[in-house]
């Protein structure tokens, strides 16, 4: 028996044609920005592809190279400088202690803080994520000559400005 009132699934068919209209309607803030947002995904997802055969998730090198730069420092200063929450931090840090590239002690000026170090055996990651980056630059870079990319790295660094003065949050600028 029909009562003349839509089915809920109906309801949904309808909804659906509805989006599937709104989808032929061109993307809203513009080609480049959509443009910068698939190619940092896809980077990201390539980058953790190259980083798994050095036994990393994507995030980890980098904390890893604070600590080759640096030496020891306080696991406040390792969350600031990688700017991201401090559980994630954590975690990244509990991997790579049991994995035993890197390890955590008291501070000996403050006991209440922790200072972490890349541990000695960490110098074979370290060859490991070199050559694992420059797999990925050159994934990333495939097919463009040297002047294509001397000029993508000079747009970039354009782009990466314009977007450090909106922001006001640029790293190396703390």
């Amino acid at each position: 028996m029909t009562t003349g009132r839509a089915t809920p699934a109906e309801d949904a068919c309808t909804a659906t044609a509805a989006s599937n209209a709104c989808a032929a309607a061109p993307a809203l803030g513009g080609p480049v920005s959509h443009a910068v947002s698939r190619v940092a995904r896809l980077h990201r997802i390539a980058a953790g592809k190259v980083l798994k055969g050095a036994g990393l998730y994507p995030g980890q090198e980098l904390l890893m190279t604070h600590l080759w730069d640096r030496g020891a420092v306080r696991q406040t200063e390792l969350i600031r400088a990688l700017e991201l929450d401090p559980s994630t931090v954590t975690k990244m840090l509990q991997r790579l202690e049991q994995s035993g590239h890197v390890r955590r002690r008291p501070d000996p000026a403050d006991r209440r803080a922790v200072l972490v170090e890349a541990t000695d055996d960490s110098c074979a990651l370290h060859t490991a994520v070199e050559a694992a980056w420059g797999r990925l630059e050159e994934q990333t870079l495939a097919g463009l000559d040297p002047a294509e990319r001397d000029a993508l790295v000079r747009l970039l660094a354009k782009v990466e400005e314009n977007l450090c003065q909106e922001t006001a949050d640029c790293p190396d600028r703390r």
